[in-house]
């Protein structure tokens, strides 16, 4: 798409904002003071209806208004309060993935492209649809088995979705980089690079082979674990539009009356939802990214079942490992340890003191030991730790802020089931075995067994390295002898580049002065 098509979306998004009432609503606190103008002015335009609505209704409306591409967004910038604030991530993390239907007749025309065959021969029934979200909705079927028929869930891409993210995308790719040009105090939240991870995981929700390979990976993963699974997926009803899994029979946890009735534990099923979220991360460094109420179930013998596998997390050994490093010294009151990790681990940049950064985060520890356990909140404690990593220049990591988010859910899951839920008494039976098994002795053994695999697989590459550094060698010789020279293909490459970028200014320049035309024709 055009970057004219860009601005155009940019421009009828802030005018949905403005319509709505969410730019009155952001805070002014810190702007400077034409922003601040521009912002007070705006509030012109504002429908008088957004004035006594509060900000996460306001939200609502405008990204209801303006479709299932804007819904996916905010979902996925609910889980970076490093980005919006915390205040905002809780606003969007309300937004309700319920959209109208799309007709059954295009649910199966894309099952029968995406499988190659017809409705009639993989189900014995299908169902109308029961749930609609903005990537894909849900319809019961039956299938014919040796036991006889088996009643499944059929998930199915929204027909044009792909089409109407891409176009989107290209909006947010054009505010991510305005905010790194125009704000240079935004660049550690890497704005460019969390609009690519937004790309990326919906890309991934979108092709739901992926979302039956998760499904598989942590049935295998989760086995032998007491208290959770996830459904079974059906592989020869399942291609890049459509996924068919095991029906679940249960209680919603969001249901907690119902599951009061039904006779469950809600003490018990709190810890092990808490047990289960760590095991996944700091066991497999494979979890699920979108543990909401909604996505979790209950079935009759007590068992939790998590659903909507699209998006996952992943951290490798590393990862975990500083992550238990930090979580161990939190308890143990050792802030100069936790400073070190993140050091270590390359989160703060080296010119700051190890000192100082221990100051800081002996602000944020010492607050939670002098607190009952319980009344902890694990929101308070991401609050504090943005400002500090803030004010440290810390860059923003992806994987641990979405890892963090998730925790803050399945804790506000737990706390719902059981108000007076110690989350540091429930994770202590699996925080602790990890770290006895990945921090103590076992370490070294773990590490002396990686390190020779890395020494035997660098000797097998050995010839090839050598090969590739003659023939680099060759070409800086050559370089040096004869000049840098570019083929016709890439110079050819470089003033397309040169004439696009010439153009984008243009167009921009167009776009602004109709901006000003229309706004002055409104007021007039």
């Amino acid at each position: 798409m055009s970057t004219f098509g860009a601005y155009f979306r940019l421009w009828r998004v802030g005018w949905v904002l403005v319509r709505e009432g969410v730019v009155s609503a952001l805070p002014s606190e810190g702007l400077p003071p034409s922003v601040a103008l521009a912002k007070s002015f705006v509030t012109i335009f504002e429908r008088s209806k957004a004035k006594h609505q509060k900000r996460s209704d306001r939200l609502a409306q405008a990204v209801e208004r303006l479709g299932p591409s804007y819904v996916k967004i905010g979902q996925f910038l609910a889980t970076r309060p490093d980005v919006v604030g915390v205040e905002f991530a809780n606003d969007l993390s309300q937004l309700q993935d319920r959209m109208a239907f799309f007709p059954s007749a295009a649910a199966k025309a894309n099952i029968e492209g995406s499988l190659g065959r017809p409705i009639g021969e993989l189900y014995a029934s299908f169902g109308e649809p029961i749930a609609a979200a903005s990537i894909a909705q849900v319809h019961p079927a039956e299938i014919e088995t040796s036991q006889g028929r088996k009643k499944v869930a059929v998930k199915i891409v929204r027909p044009g979705v792909r089409q109407r993210f891409a176009h989107d995308i290209e909006a947010m790719y054009l505010v991510a980089h305005m905010q790194e040009r125009f704000m240079p105090s935004s660049r550690r939240l890497r704005p460019v690079e969390v609009t690519k991870t937004l790309e990326q995981t919906t890309k991934v929700e979108m092709d739901l082979r992926l979302e039956a390979a998760a499904l598989s990976e942590i049935a295998e993963n989760t086995d032998s674990d007491p208290g959770f699974r996830v459904p079974k997926v059906d592989w020869e009803r399942t291609g890049r539009d459509v996924i068919t899994m095991e029906w679940i029979d249960g209680t919603r946890m969001s249901d907690v009356e119902g599951l009061r009735a039904a006779g469950h534990d809600l003490n018990l099923l709190a810890d092990t939802l808490i047990q289960s979220f760590l095991r996944h991360t700091l066991r497999d460094g494979f979890f699920h990214a979108d543990m909401h109420p909604g996505n979790l179930f209950v079935d009759a013998g007590g068992m939790i079942v998590a659903v909507d596998m699209g998006i996952v997390g992943r951290l490798g050994k590393k990862e975990r490992r500083f992550l238990a490093e930090i979580l161990y010294g939190f308890i143990t009151r050792d802030y100069i340890r936790v400073a070190e990790v993140h050091f270590e681990a390359g989160y703060v940049p080296g010119h700051h003191n190890v000192e100082s950064f221990a100051q800081a985060i002996r602000a944020i520890g010492e607050p939670i030991h002098g607190q009952p356990a319980e009344t902890i909140s694990m929101g308070k404690l991401l609050t504090l730790l943005f400002e500090v990593t803030e004010l440290f220049d810390m860059a923003t990591r992806p994987e641990l802020v979405m890892l963090q988010k998730t925790m803050v859910v399945v804790e506000g899951v737990s706390r719902m089931l059981n108000p007076r839920f110690n989350m540091w008494k429930a994770s202590e039976p699996v925080v602790g075995d990890w770290i006895r098994n990945n921090l103590g002795p076992k370490r070294i053994a773990t590490d002396l067994k990686d390190g020779l695999k890395a020494a035997v697989k660098l000797a097998e590459a050995v010839p090839e390295i050598a090969a590739k550094t003659e023939k680099f060698h060759h070409q800086l010789l050559h370089m040096s002898e004869h000049g840098l020279r570019f083929d016709e293909e890439t110079a050819e490459a470089i003033g397309k580049a040169e004439a696009r970028h010439n153009r984008s200014a243009r167009i921009a320049l167009w776009v602004i002065a109709f901006t000003l035309l229309y706004i002055a024709w409104m007021l007039s």
